[in-house]
């Protein structure tokens, strides 16, 4: 027995063909669907789009400066109001990173977003600094392990470091967000305790950052552990202040935001075609892709403000770039429907 036998795969293609001219998956036919809202989820989310940066940074091929650029700025088309655009690392730790300098100050920047830059340490800041930056990203991680591998310090000296680069960037009416990794588990230690995670956040919050973004670096979360952290987070700093940045390693990612919708978090992190993975995190695949983060919402009646057909266009325009399929499963219907449509 075929689980969608009364629906013939002209009528999918006639949902699929709605669903790519309309976007807002608002559809209806044949096959009875519809939008139904949700009841107790938020009305309207923004999602942060990490492409650039994290999407990028992992990759083999360096991508040219003059293509970052062009990517940033169709993504700056899209209706997006927060695309992280680089890293001002050395670049002998993120070569693709290396043109960070050239690539903020050619972007074209559009008025009512913002265009997050991640930063390492205080020579980091005073780059971005020079470079103009308005908003910055710094990072912690909820695991000793994870720390010390990746920025070679414990979480406490990590922290201190970071309080300096705060005090600089609020000194320079910078504003800064903040990560947390390894919130679900830690290629080195394994699962990691929700209280852990409570305690950097918290002690991110109270140094500055206007929002604190929990990553599920390696995508071993599951909606039960990711419910359990938000618990614990969500005693210590409200969640109008929270993020979610889901890793799809394991195929959650969609089903850990909505759990994180359920409770109250309105700020999702994600990154077109599902590009991205950590250096420094063994089988750490893609994050979540933006279209497919998009089309869920906006088939729930939630509100975005992003124009999926054009996301969709532009992660094939840095798939082009990078000889890659995009990893979205979304992306990949709405452009068969697209190239259809011709």
């Amino acid at each position: 027995m075929h689980l969608f036998s009364p629906i013939r795969s002209t009528s999918v293609f006639h949902i699929l063909k709605n669903a790519a001219r309309r976007y807002s998956i608002r559809v209806s036919g044949p096959a009875g669907c519809t939008t139904i809202p949700h009841q107790g989820l938020p009305k309207r989310v923004k999602i942060v789009e990490v492409g650039p940066r994290d999407g990028l940074q992992n990759e083999t091929f360096i991508v040219p400066t003059s293509c970052k650029v062009e990517f940033i700025n169709r993504l700056s088309q899209t209706g997006l109001q927060s695309i992280e655009v680089t890293s001002f690392v050395s670049p002998k730790w993120v070569p693709q990173m290396a043109d960070h300098t050239k690539v903020f100050s050619e972007i074209e920047k559009k008025p009512g977003i913002s265009y997050p830059v991640l930063v390492p340490n205080t020579k980091g800041l005073e780059a971005a600094i020079g470079a103009g930056v308005k908003e910055i990203a710094i990072f912690g991680a909820a695991s000793e392990s994870f720390s010390q591998k990746n920025i070679n310090c414990s979480i406490a000296e990590s922290l201190n470091r970071f309080q300096s680069v705060v005090d600089i960037a609020k000194s320079n009416d910078i504003r800064i967000r903040g990560y947390v990794s390894c919130v679900c588990g830690c290629p080195y230690e394994g699962p990691i305790e929700p209280t852990a995670v409570a305690k950097v956040a918290k002690q991110m919050y109270d140094m500055g950052c206007y929002e604190i973004s929990l990553g599920d670096t390696i995508g071993i979360g599951t909606p039960g552990s990711m419910r359990g952290v938000l618990e614990e987070v969500l005693k210590v700093i409200p969640p109008e202040v929270v993020a979610v940045h889901c890793h799809d390693t394991y195929g959650q990612a969609l089903s850990n935001i909505l759990t994180a919708l359920e409770m109250g978090i309105a700020t999702v992190d994600a990154s077109v075609a599902g590009l991205g993975g950590c250096p420094y995190a063994k089988g750490a695949s893609g994050n979540v892709a933006t279209e497919d983060v998009v089309y869920m919402l906006h088939g729930m009646s939630i509100e975005t403000g992003i124009d999926l057909r054009k996301l969709v266009l532009t992660a094939e325009y840095i798939c082009h770039v990078l000889n890659r399929t995009t990893s979205s499963k979304a992306g990949l219907a709405l452009s068969g429907v697209q190239n259809k449509q011709g």
